[in-house]
């Protein structure tokens, strides 16, 4: 006998209409399980979509698992929704569904809109609420400038599980709230702009990073409450610092308690292999050519912007979705209407993806990490783009990392690696990444991807990020970076913290923060990003010397500036380079200052031009070149310049 009370449903007609056209894109605020008073009797609310099934009850603590007692009803509609109430339940209530299919299997489901999961590896979800009692509208005020493409993104990329641990206590993870306790006042030392979090929804295997997501509207619980998790937001928002988080919605594990043939049918996912089926991963593409299904994946990523206050997704394996036959040989995909391989119903769903998040948010970014040459991944859409706000440029990332490999004697024949990335720098919003993919897998820490000795190998990954810092585009570093971690990076350990008492990393730590400093303070490394006007090459051909010189450009040519690359560890003294305008240049940042771990080779705080044409421009200054180094110098005014150099000794973050 059942014990729902009917009538009761938080769908109206419209939107059932909604979201069988796949346009409702706030699912959240109807599916799932809520806590309602209905005719004077508290309790929840539960819906579900399974248009496959015989039958949906709802299971849990409170029955005993029985799937006879609290049967849902489906509508009338032909929606396929089941939905119902029952009293006396409460948040904090562990459930699933279970659904008989239209063959008569029984299967135990958790809510894909569940706000809360059981920590793992208990896979019930939970009775949850998202309300919170935000305090971060200064923040938002100040979002639409910060947020706006010509200004600084620095992003400081990082696993919520393995950034930091209590060395008593290695084998639990901290909390969304001692996690900010930490790490608030940490990048606001190192002056990174922006945190990434690789995926905090809920996620059944650990190792898997949080990419084989089931939990799409869950904070992962291993680290606390979803109000635990806003915290730790608000606390990053109240000390001027945006949150990026790392979004799924190219596939899905197979657990039985998730997505997978949810109703004993391919409900999210396609029923052939061949478009349905990851070989890589071995996980479930979502069906974007169903209405529901994308009005499913909007919602989701509406929710973390709305309720989570999040200022910008970065959405994961981009080109996976956009290509029929991604890591598929001949015979094991099918081809489009048209007999491509562009997956036309997901690049409408990207689009579409776009066009609502930034019509409803914004002042929010959308990333994508898409590593083909697909065209107009950042341009509008109107223009015929996928919308995107920025892209990731592999390119760049893996051509620049290959020539740092080389020993400096061979860096002569691998001179273009540096400079091809200026053909197709400006096809895209470019975001320059040295991510998490870069450091695991038998791939090497950065530190170690370096030539030499231990010092050649600290000055040339300062050279690498100074480079990064003054190139066009936007920057991203992943944890363990900014101190030259020496393990790969692995999701079950802390980051070696105690490597910052030691010289060579608590410089590498000191460079950052004086880079990110400069980065910020200096309008012509970031103004024009993405502009070709904002970056020329003055000399790209010195190859034997492995000498790089370009001009960075501002709105205001008052602050442009310089930028001088030495790759090989030899001094180069007296070595002249053109400079575009006359007067007085001033040395901002030198990656081989004794501060940072480098030589101290002297340098002049101030250089005065010389009337002498050198590298096609009138001007020139003669200055000593460090070795494995990079310099940054600007234009000096009247006006007292912010001199990086300067700052001070910095304590090593402790546990």
């Amino acid at each position: 006998m059942t014990k729902n009370v009917l009538p009761y449903s938080l769908f109206t007609d419209f939107d059932i209409s909604l979201f069988r056209s796949g346009k409702h894109y706030k699912l959240y605020e109807k599916f799932g399980s809520h806590e309602v008073n209905c005719d004077g009797q508290a309790g929840v609310y539960f819906s579900v979509w399974a248009p496959g099934a015989k039958q949906v009850s709802v299971i849990g603590n409170f029955n005993y698992w029985n799937h006879d007692t609290h049967t849902l009803f489906v509508r009338w509609d032909e929606s396929g929704i089941w939905e119902g109430f029952i009293p006396g339940l409460q948040n904090g209530e562990t459930y699933k569904y279970g659904i008989v299919s239209e063959y008569g299997e029984h299967l135990e489901k958790g809510d894909p809109f569940a706000f809360e999961w059981e920590i793992p590896p208990q896979t019930a979800s939970k009775v949850a609420s998202t309300w919170y009692e935000w305090q971060d509208e200064a923040w938002h005020k100040k979002r639409q400038k910060i947020n706006r493409l010509d200004q600084p993104w620095s992003v400081y990329e990082m696993h919520l599980g393995s950034w930091m641990r209590n060395p008593d206590e290695p084998d639990r993870l901290l909390s969304y709230r001692e996690i900010a306790e930490r790490l608030v006042p940490y990048i606001k030392e190192l002056g990174f702009t922006h945190v990434e979090f690789l995926p905090v929804m809920e996620h059944p295997y650990y190792p898997s990073w949080g990419y084989q997501i089931t939990g799409y509207f869950a904070a992962s619980s291993r680290y606390g409450s979803p109000q635990d998790l806003m915290y730790l937001i608000e606390q990053l928002h109240q000390n001027d610092i945006g949150v990026i988080l790392d979004w799924v919605p190219s596939h899905f594990p197979g657990d039985a308690h998730g997505l997978h043939k949810f109703d004993g049918s391919y409900l999210y996912e396609h029923e052939d292999p061949r478009k349905g089926f990851h070989p890589d991963w071995q996980s479930y593409i979502f069906n974007y050519g169903r209405n529901e299904v994308r009005s499913f994946l909007i919602s989701n990523a509406f929710f973390w912007l709305d309720r989570f206050h999040i200022d910008g997704l970065r959405v994961d394996a981009v080109a996976s979705m956009l290509y029929l036959d991604y890591s598929r040989n001949q015979g094991e995909w099918v081809p489009n209407e048209f007999g491509g391989n562009e997956n036309l119903e997901a690049v409408h769903f990207l689009k579409e993806f776009n066009e609502a998040v930034y019509a409803n948010f914004p002042y929010v970014q959308t990333i994508a990490e898409e590593s083909t040459s697909w065209p107009g991944v950042s341009k509008p859409t109107f223009s015929n783009g996928l919308g995107f706000g920025m892209k990731w440029m592999m390119g760049w990332m893996h051509d620049t990392l290959n020539y740092f490999k080389e020993d400096p004697i061979n860096r002569t024949y691998h001179h273009h690696a540096m400079t091809f990335a200026t053909v197709y720098a400006y096809h895209e919003n470019f975001m320059l990444p040295l991510s998490h993919d870069e450091v695991v897998y038998g791939k090497q820490p950065l530190i170690y991807k370096m030539p030499g000795d231990e010092w050649q190998k600290f000055a040339n990954l300062r050279a690498l990020y100074l480079y990064m810092f003054t190139f066009s585009g936007t920057k991203l570093l992943f944890m363990g970076g900014e101190f030259g971690q020496t393990s790969e990076w692995n999701v079950n350990l802390s980051l070696d913290w105690h490597l910052k008492a030691y010289a060579p990393h608590s410089g590498m730590s000191r460079f950052v923060a004086a880079l990110n400093t400069v980065y910020r303070s200096m309008p012509s490394l970031y103004q024009k990003a993405f502009d070709s006007d904002g970056f020329q090459w003055i000399e790209n051909n010195d190859n034997n010397n492995s000498v790089f010189v370009y001009w960075r450009k501002a709105f205001d040519p008052k602050d442009d500036s310089i930028v001088v690359l030495n790759l090989t560890p030899v001094v180069r003294h007296d070595f002249r380079i053109g400079v575009p305008y006359n007067g007085e240049w001033e040395l901002v940042l030198n990656s081989d200052d004794f501060q940072f771990y480098g030589s101290g080779v002297e340098i002049s705080d101030s250089l005065n031009s010389d009337d002498i044409d050198w590298m096609q421009q009138n001007q020139s200054v003669a200055l000593s070149l460090p070795p494995l180094a990079g310099i940054i110098l600007k234009r000096k005014h009247k006006k007292q310049s912010v001199k990086p150099l300067e700052i001070s000794e910095r304590t090593p973050i402790t546990n």
